[in-house]
């Protein structure tokens, strides 16, 4: 009970706005745009009705901009601060690894979001997703260890690399004999990426050079 009251408290103490936020994306997440209600999400707020709701946004699309931008805008600014991509050092997969941690629902939102293939949509995702791929492109390509026609690619590879493991967590679940959002699973999934993105933004030699000897028949 006294948990329960203190919970109660903590959710008191924050700005509404971030409190609509978190249940709009918690639910957008689970159902995406079309599968949920602002009657549900308000209720989940602990709001009075949808009138306190549209106090705080104008309607149901602005809302889940809200919430997509929320959640993109750090990500952005954490891969605009790469400066050594596939450094094992560079701090950036350590910070985005904490903060997908800390925000459970927000790749799942993200996946959903391109699977709400709407024209209401649409122009949204592409406005507050398309920075991040911009970004990644710019960074990716300044590594130097591939083609500029592959870029695209690779950064759609590492996209998936980073949040598949959260976006899937579920089925990790079924399948993993641990929980995989436990600190020792988050932090041997931190490694894996610094050292698998490592090993992909290698120099062209180091991957040469770490490619396997052809066989007689194969030459």
């Amino acid at each position: 009970m006294k948990a329960l009251s203190g919970a109660r408290r903590s959710s008191e103490a924050r700005p509404t706005r971030d409190v609509i936020l978190d249940a709009a994306e918690r639910r957008f997440a689970e159902r995406g745009f079309a599968g949920v209600s602002v009657r549900e999400i308000a209720a989940d707020a602990g709001l009075k009705n949808q009138a306190s709701l549209y106090h705080h946004f104008k309607n149901k699309k602005a809302l889940y901009e809200a919430v997509l931008a929320r959640g993109l805008e750090p990500i952005i600014e954490m891969v605009a601060m790469a400066q050594t991509p596939g450094d094992v050092a560079d701090p950036v997969l350590d910070r985005m690894v904490d903060y997908l941690a800390a925000r459970p629902h927000l790749p799942r939102l993200i996946q959903r979001a391109g699977l709400d293939d709407t024209k209401l949509l649409r122009g949204t995702v592409t406005k507050l997703v398309a920075p991040l791929y911009t970004i990644g492109l710019r960074v990716l390509g300044g590594s130097g260890a591939w083609d500029p026609a592959e870029i695209p690619h690779l950064a759609v590879g590492i996209y998936h690399l980073i949040f598949g493991y959260f976006a899937n967590v579920g089925l990790l679940e079924a399948v993993l004999p641990e929980d995989p959002r436990s600190p020792a699973a988050l932090a041997r999934q931190g490694h894996f990426l610094k050292m698998a993105i490592a090993r992909l933004l290698g120099s062209v030699e180091t991957q040469v050079k770490r490619k396997p000897a052809r066989s007689a028949a194969e030459q």
